[in-house]
């Protein structure tokens, strides 16, 4: 079993930084919204993409499929009252030369194997593409 450990500060005006491994994240805290920082929704996307991202690369060598790029845009919806995210919508693009049966199967492999994936769509609808780029 693997475990992760963050440890994150706030100044007070919420400027906040995450440190993970020998990085830091930098996010917004503040009671309103930063027009720079990443607020913690946006983070929350950004560790869905950085899953996706991590497992692309990952089924890629797995299965044989080689890609030159890959970029994932992703949409978060937030219900108001109570505040929780209560849907993501994403579209996975890849430059890459696999046709759609190798595709469909390296998009199941991506979601199915992401512990970020599984976590998030066992809390929230998650809809989603895999597609080649144009």
């Amino acid at each position: 079993m693997l475990e992760y450990q963050i440890t994150a500060t706030v100044q007070s005006g919420g400027q906040a930084i995450a440190a993970a491994n020998r990085s830091e994240i930098n996010f917004d805290a503040t009671s309103g919204r930063d027009d720079v920082l990443p607020n913690p929704a946006e983070l929350l996307l950004t560790s869905l993409a950085a899953c996706i991202l991590k497992n692309v690369q990952r089924y890629s060598e797995i299965l044989h499929i080689p890609y030159r790029k890959a970029k994932i845009t992703i949409r978060g919806v937030r219900n108001d009252n109570p505040p929780y995210m209560k849907e993501i919508h994403y579209t996975l693009e890849v430059d890459s030369d696999a046709d759609e049966h190798k595709l469909s199967n390296w998009h199941k492999n991506i979601l199915k194997f992401g512990t970020i994936t599984n976590t998030l769509r066992k809390a929230l609808e998650m809809k989603g593409e895999m597609k080649l780029m144009d």
